[in-house]
């Protein structure tokens, strides 16, 4: 078989088919890959655009978590991971390429040196660097690469199970060089979940810890930082390695300067901002508008020493939502979805409640072109057609809204509408209660973990009162409520499902039949259709970007007007707040901020002096509160 790189795709889509059948020149492999498209950076790159490469480096950056943790392992389902460990951060775990944060999908060579796959993409093969190393000096190798996938599809996560699985065999192909081969080549985006998504596990070390068990032991890790220290529950320190094997690679320049990273834990969100204002912990993510316009009013964010920033991404909104157990029978008629929908107030919420800072959600990918805008057409009609009489035929028309009010508190013709959506669905009133015909009340329990979404459940709860609906909520702390998730023990509950650029497997772990039934997965509302699984399949089938935004529309309609889920709001940016003597980048990448690209100032005066005055290393050109223009 002729095989070409990923980095790849620069070659233009003839010439890709002429390789396909056997009539093109075999491509050499190269260090990066792309799920649509070509990678930004060239194979010579020396650093991501969106990070200072003359940051100082040195100090201890503080950061908070809520709630507890009881394990270090973060890659199955029992117990609370500590912060920080989970490869998606990159201090602690690492994989065989790592992700661009300014590009839709791409990711560039981290353990692995170079990254090869044909066509078809049927399989994808990498070479692995020759020097990557464990924290304990010993090296990455073909057979810790193999073991990561039989561990984690035998013993990990839902998720990671359900993906792994689709990886038929593993195998060394000469010294350094290791091939996965897929069940079949449908899905293209394979290849990068494989680069970019299997944590490269020490099998020397697990061979000798059970890796189905909890753990407070610190697993063997080729990351660029140890643990230092656990205090259970509380805190967990980590400290750069010194001699960290990757500390020179181009996607890795420019992060990590911390020469110590904590993770100090608060019972609830309320105390972790009065520990922040106190000086407690240094860096944080706001994401309840509320707050930010309410409680971020100090001295020291007045006189300077904390800043406000408000950033601009590209990122769509995902999709934040309560969602319904479909598994329970109240909620398996769409009438009874969109009538309980019909009952939220966002406009009086937001104004009443929520400082008008959100935006009501139309869509997973609000903010982004894969959110519908028009009817159907092309590819997209093309996608949707064979399912007509089998979805609302609403998809086949105007983008979904959902519905409105006038802000005042009194929905009344919504609530009109949804009482007699629910007395079309069975459900009719009798002595001020709304029962089935078996005279039993239709009674709904909504959990929520965050303290400041029960005054959300609480405004929902009274408009579900006027329907005659029995409405409780249920605060459970972390811990309980990760087990009611886990074995779908609710009614209702507030979620959020992520969207990215580049949309496809992590849709069939929150939407697919296959995860709907699994425990511990990410489909909490259950959904089971078909028609949201064949979308699903062509985003991963999608040999273009054209395609990719169709199947993600397609999917977007089904998912909303079927009312699987009553869509809430979002914001327009990504809010921080930081002490001043933490320094960060003044260009955001469109899938913003992250903590590794971040620095502490002060070092600046532990360096020597000519590195104390990095040409390239600027303030940011907007004050505090202001919103940034976007220069990426």
């Amino acid at each position: 078989m002729r095989i070409f790189s990923l980095h790849a795709i620069r070659i233009p889509v003839v010439a890709t088919i002429m390789l396909a059948s056997g009539t093109g020149v075999t491509k050499a492999a190269e260090n990066s890959i792309a799920m649509l498209g070509t990678p930004k950076y060239a194979a010579d790159f020396s650093h991501f655009d969106y990070v200072e490469s003359d940051a100082p480096q040195g100090g201890t950056l503080r950061l908070h978590a809520v709630g507890s943790f009881d394990s270090l392992n973060p890659y199955i389902i029992r117990g609370k991971p500590a912060a920080g460990l989970h490869h998606g951060f990159s201090i602690y775990f690492e994989t065989l390429a790592k992700r661009s944060r300014d590009e839709p999908f791409s990711l560039y060579g981290l353990l692995a040196e170079s990254i090869e796959t044909p066509p078809d993409r049927g399989w994808v093969e990498f070479k692995l660097r020759p020097k990557a190393r464990f924290s304990d000096g010993t090296q990455v190798t073909v057979s810790d690469v193999i073991f990561s996938w039989e561990t984690l599809k035998d013993q990990g996560s839902p998720n990671a199970r359900a993906t792994w699985s689709r990886v038929t065999r593993v195998t060394e192909t000469k010294p350094g060089h290791v091939r996965f081969t897929f069940t079949d080549n449908r899905d293209r985006e394979l290849p990068l979940l494989v680069a970019g998504f299997l944590p490269i596990l020490s099998k020397a070390w697990w061979t000798n810890h059970a890796f189905g068990a909890t753990t407070l032991i610190p697993p063997l890790a080729s990351g660029p930082y140890v643990i230092a220290s656990v205090d259970a529950g509380r805190s967990v320190t980590f400290r750069r390695n010194p001699d960290y094997w990757g500390r020179g690679l181009a996607a890795n320049r420019g992060q990590y300067n911390f020469e110590e990273i904590r993770f100090d834990y608060f019972r609830d969100a309320s105390v972790a901002l009065e520990a922040f204002k106190g000086g407690d912990y240094d860096f944080r993510f706001e994401d309840d508008a509320a707050r930010w316009a309410t409680q971020y009013d100090f001295p020291a964010a007045s006189n300077g020493a904390v800043k406000l920033d408000v950033l601009h991404t590209g990122v769509p909104s995902g999709l934040s939502a309560l969602a319904f157990n479909l598994r329970r029978d109240k909620f398996s008629d769409k009438k009874v979805r969109e009538a309980l929908t019909l009952a939220f107030d966002f406009e009086w919420l937001n104004k009443t409640l929520l400082h008008n800072g959100y935006t009501r959600t139309r869509s997973m990918f609000s903010g982004s072109d894969m959110a519908p805008t028009a009817p159907p057409e092309g590819f997209e009609l093309k996608l949707l057609k064979p399912w007509r009489g089998k979805v609302p035929e609403a998809i086949f028309g105007a983008p979904y809204v959902p519905p409105a009010t006038d802000g005042t508190g009194r929905p009344r013709a919504n609530l009109k509408r949804a009482a007699n959506l629910l007395s079309g669905a069975g459900w009719t009133v009798r002595d001020g209660s709304r029962v089935d015909a078996q005279g039993a009340p239709l009674r709904i329990e909504i959990t929520i973990r965050r303290p400041s979404n029960k005054r959300i459940a609480l405004a929902y709860g009274r408009n579900l009162k006027r329907l005659g609906i029995t409405t409780s909520v249920k605060l459970v702390e972390s811990a309980q409520f990760q087990g009611l998730i886990d074995s779908y023990d609710f009614d209702m509950v507030f979620g959020f499902w992520g969207a990215t650029l580049s949309p496809g497997n992590e849709q069939q772990n929150y939407w697919s039949s296959k995860t709907a039934k699994q425990p511990g997965g990410r489909n909490w509302a259950g959904v089971s259709d078909p028609a949201v699984d064949a979308m699903i399949a062509a985003l991963g089938e999608a040999r273009n970007r054209a395609e990719l935004i169709a199947a993600a529309r397609a999917l977007d309609r089904i998912l909303m007007w079927n009312h699987y889920v009553l869509p809430l709001y979002h914001d327009a940016g990504q809010r921080i707040a930081y002490w001043s003597r933490i320094g960060r980048p003044a260009k955001v990448p469109v899938y913003g901020l992250r903590f590794e690209t971040l620095w502490d100032r002060e070092a600046i005066q532990r360096a020597p002096a000519r590195s104390r005055a990095p040409s390239k290393m600027q303030e940011p050109s907007w004050q505090a509160g202001q919103t940034p223009v976007r220069q990426d």
